[in-house]
């Protein structure tokens, strides 16, 4: 069998048990939205179609196959040259967490739990979106971590210490990707140095619109810093809301009462 067969059957694989290891979503043991669409302060995000899936870079993932959307590959790769490249850094970056289907993602969220069960969602909230509310939905979203990582776990803080993360902090916005949820963000999610979401260093860039109608209103009203600094998509935030104008209340015509009949008028003295 050659190499490129066996590398084939590998990623099959690999995909399939990311897509069918978890069971079907369930949003029973979940309280419903709240009036503005969000759940627990998280935006709603649609799952990405199958077909706008790619493959990591080999040797990126950490775990299951990294899969994430086509429009965001060519970014990371070069990304990931860059920062191999870099003094300090060189191939420590690494994929811990890329697309994740809504399925997938209630088994993070309630921590694997049975079907109809999921404790604490409160909490977790505040370190996971819940199902159907998580960026990972979208393909764009990417959990960093570091390879070798001597003293730091994944989805840790203390990546932003690691000279890994720094360089992130640093030149990440320089490939489209900006950081989701930066410290005492407004959706009152935890600091998340490990995660960032694509946008396209400018709307032009290929693929770059589709990703920032996707974030728009978390780009408009929880941006991310770091951030890509491009106003030239600012036709795409929301526009302001202008109060209506109530025209100015008038009182109604007095109105007397009809004289009564058969009754003269006083005369004067």
């Amino acid at each position: 069998m050659s190499a490129n067969r066996k590398w084939a059957i590998q990623i099959a694989s690999g995909c399939a048990a990311l897509l069918l290891a978890t069971p079907p979503a369930s949003a029973d043991d979940l309280p419903a939205p709240m009036p503005d669409g969000r759940m627990f302060g998280h935006l709603p995000y649609a799952e990405a179609a199958r077909s706008d899936l790619l493959l990591a870079p080999p040797g990126f993932s950490i775990g299951l196959p990294c899969l994430i959307h086509r429009d965001a590959a060519p970014d990371l790769t070069r990304m990931l040259a860059a920062a191999a490249a870099a003094p300090g850094v060189g191939k420590t970056l690494r994929g811990v967490s890329c697309f994740r289907t809504i399925a997938h993602q209630r088994a993070v969220f309630c921590r694997g739990a049975k079907t109809g069960v999921c404790r604490d969602p409160v909490a977790r909230a505040r370190f996971v979106g819940p199902p159907g509310y998580s960026e990972h939905a979208t393909g764009y979203a990417i959990d960093f971590g570091v390879r070798p990582s001597p003293g730091c776990g994944d989805v840790d803080a203390c990546i932003a210490t690691t000279p890994a993360g720094r360089w992130l902090l640093a030149h990440a916005p320089d490939y489209g990707f900006e950081l989701s949820f930066p410290a005492g963000n407004a959706q009152g999610v935890t600091w998340e140095p490990w995660h960032w979401r694509w946008v396209g260093t400018t709307v032009n860039a290929l693929g770059a619109a589709r990703a920032r109608l996707t974030f728009s209103r978390a780009r408009s009203s929880f941006p991310g810093n770091p951030r890509v600094a491009d106003v030239s998509d600012a036709w795409l935030t929301p526009p302001p809301v202008v109060p209506t104008l109530q025209p100015p209340a008038t009182r109604p015509p007095t109105v007397l009462p009809p004289p009564v009949l058969g009754t003269a008028a006083p005369r004067e003295p």
